[in-house]
């Protein structure tokens, strides 16, 4: 019986067909769960992991702290996503995951995700392709922190959550959840909190999108998506095989 509530199938099924018996696996990487709560490390960096973590709920990231405190963002996570599907490669974490918001996560002991993933066509390009677009969005972040201004990175990011939490259902008339602080914000962006403050004030005076009480209200998405030049490309959502 296929869990319809399941991030994870919502988000792949998008893209890759998935048969039941598909289905049927990626349920069956999910049966162990486990609860972290809020500000609290999944992975820590340089750590060995022994099994992967895949986000069913809750809001999480991956991050890298410098020895002076500074944080930096480097990718948001949301239902759907995996926090470490590369565990079986290499040997240690070289950047660490925490949880944003109280998290449910599936763990599943690596040697029994290889056992159940590698034995389907279809589930294995399912993998490939969250790994690819893992990449795409990294290349996106970079562009954002090397050549947007500030304006312009907060409407490329809201413009990607939109879309990433669309597929996973969690977007009702261009209203989602963004349970991100102004820290989490200009972390993500490389902004200080001040400047995150002033921006998003200036985008809602411009009636184009309101963050309160975590929650984003986009009210003119065709000029945020101008104002980001975001291009839906960067999800391949029409993949080749």
């Amino acid at each position: 019986m296929i869990e319809l509530n399941n991030p994870v199938i919502a988000k792949l099924s998008k893209v890759v067909g998935l048969s039941d018996g598909d289905n049927h696996i990626f349920n069956e990487l999910c049966k162990t769960t486990i609860l972290v709560n809020s500000r609290r490390d999944i992975i820590s960096d340089g750590s060995r992991q022994n099994g992967v973590y895949l986000l069913l709920d809750g809001w999480a990231c991956r991050y890298k702290t410098l020895k002076d405190g500074k944080r930096q963002i480097i990718a948001i996570l949301i239902p759907g996503d995996f926090c470490n599907l590369h565990v079986g490669i290499y040997d240690q974490m070289d950047h660490a995951v925490g949880a944003i918001t109280a998290t449910t996560l599936a763990y599943v002991d690596r040697v029994q995700f290889d056992a159940l993933t590698q034995s389907r066509l279809a589930v294995m390009r399912a993998l490939r392709w969250t790994a690819l677009v893992d990449e795409s969005l990294s290349r996106s972040w970079l562009v954002s922190l090397g050549v947007r201004n500030a304006r312009e990175r907060l409407a490329h990011l809201v413009c990607e959550l939109r879309e990433r939490s669309s597929n996973i259902g969690l977007v009702k008339n261009n209203h989602f959840p963004m349970p991100l602080t102004q820290n989490d914000l200009g972390d993500s962006l490389g902004l200080t909190p001040v400047h995150i403050n002033r921006v998003v004030r200036a985008l809602a005076v411009e009636q184009l999108l309101k963050i309160e009480r975590g929650t984003v209200s986009i009210i003119n998405l065709i000029e945020l998506r101008k104002i980001a030049e975001f291009d839906n490309n960067i999800f391949h959502q029409s993949l080749v095989y």
